[in-house]
């Protein structure tokens, strides 16, 4: 099970992404949702996310998988904070 920060991660960025949020909206919707939500936890949150075999809107996999990518590969700002 995973921890219940990233838990709650995981259920804004589902919710987000079946609202039809992407990108930078469905990234200020979770840090919005979540104020504790760090890169580390929304990539964590997305792998969660991407391998859930509930989750199988191909469109919603696609926007989790973008937010993902983007935020490994930025590491985004506050990448370092999370433990």
């Amino acid at each position: 099970m995973p921890q219940k920060k990233i838990r709650k991660v995981y259920d804004a960025l589902i919710e987000g992404a079946y609202s039809g949020l992407a990108d930078r909206q469905l990234h200020d919707y979770v840090v919005e949702t979540c104020p504790e939500a760090t890169s580390r936890r929304i990539v964590r949150a997305s792998l969660l996310a991407l391998s859930d075999p509930h989750v199988q809107d191909r469109n919603v996999l696609n926007v989790i998988y973008a937010l993902a990518i983007k935020h490994r590969l930025d590491g985004g700002p506050d990448s370092d904070e999370d433990n």
